[in-house]
């Protein structure tokens, strides 16, 4: 792997191999010593055009984990504000010889555009509509911990799905490795293609007590207008997930930041089936396996990384 710009581009047996690679550094991250030095001498750079907490945190984290120097980049306050362009600001970094870059921006295709202009490995981490794919691997490690495997797994993704990259990466994924996958959500908030991916549609919640999985989506109300929905007490009325909805042996998914009280219920949030806290915990792993198989070699059919020696710490 030289990039990763989403998961269409990935095989089964690259995703079980990110997932084996994530299980070894679940390890690490127990330890005492966090800390391993499989990156030291190599520069990461976080170029976020967007906020975020969980993608970008977790990003750093990954790097600091292992030992490699980070440059943060936030579009406020850097001279994207006066008006750089991409093309100009990743000349910019490229400067500095970065082993990586990892970049979240609101129009789609600009980490394809970035891994035309840099030698750096690119990492997509969220571009406008298009995909989010170190999300959907999260995603699919903390169900594999869950349920084992996804093959047969029945999965529903409710919500927001026009406005989604979560919803076409998390498409990609789950259905690659053997679940099946419905989006439902109102009608104008489906984008008339996404069968051709590979999932079924529905405009109801009939049918939701069929699933194994129900993840939810955040209402991104940044990116839609008036018209989408008649009002969000009536979107509240049909599809928010509470305990109503929830049945006990149903585990519940949301990539965060979630709208309480819109897409699910105060109580659902803290049920036993939720598991938005593994997910963020999944987020570091799956981030530290990201970073190591674009950098440390990783290549199709290797069982993950060798045990792997925490920094040595000064006497």
């Amino acid at each position: 792997m030289k990039h990763l710009l989403s998961i269409a581009d990935l095989s089964r047996a690259d995703i079980e191999r990110i997932m084996t690679v994530a299980e070894s550094f679940a390890e690490v991250v127990e330890r005492d010593i966090k800390k391993v030095p499989t990156l030291r001498g190599r520069t990461v750079v976080n170029l976020f055009y967007e906020s975020s907490t969980r993608t970008s945190s977790s990003f750093e984290l990954a790097a600091k984990r292992l030992s490699a120097d980070l440059v943060s980049v936030r579009s406020n306050g850097s001279s994207i504000d006066k008006g750089e362009s991409l093309r100009d600001t990743i000349a910019t970094l490229s400067a500095y010889d970065p082993a990586a870059i990892v970049i979240r921006a609101p129009w789609a295709g600009a980490a394809a555009i970035v891994a035309k202009h840099t030698a750096a490995s690119v990492v997509n981490a969220g571009d406008g509509k298009h995909e989010h794919p170190s999300q959907a691997l999260l995603d699919v490690y903390t169900l594999r911990r869950r349920l084992g495997s996804l093959d047969g797994a029945d999965i529903w993704i409710v919500g927001d799905v026009l406005h989604s990259r979560v919803a076409r990466s998390n498409v990609h994924a789950f259905t690659r490795m053997g679940a099946r996958v419905t989006v439902c959500g109102p009608p104008t908030l489906i984008p008339r293609d996404v069968e051709a991916l590979g999932c079924h549609v529905r405009y109801d919640l009939d049918g939701l007590a069929e699933a194994d999985v129900i993840y939810t989506l955040r209402m991104q109300h940044e990116r839609m207008g008036d018209s989408f929905l008649p009002s969000m007490r009536e979107y509240v009325a049909n599809y928010q997930i509470d305990s109503r909805r929830l049945h006990p042996r149903q585990l519940l998914m949301h990539p965060g930041p979630v709208n309480r009280g819109v897409e699910l219920s105060a109580e659902v949030i803290e049920s036993p089936q939720a598991l938005i806290t593994e997910q963020v915990a999944a987020g570091l792993v799956v981030r530290m396996a990201i970073l190591y198989e674009l950098l440390s070699g990783g290549r199709p059919g290797a069982a993950g990384p060798a045990p792997i020696a925490p920094v040595e710490q000064p006497a």
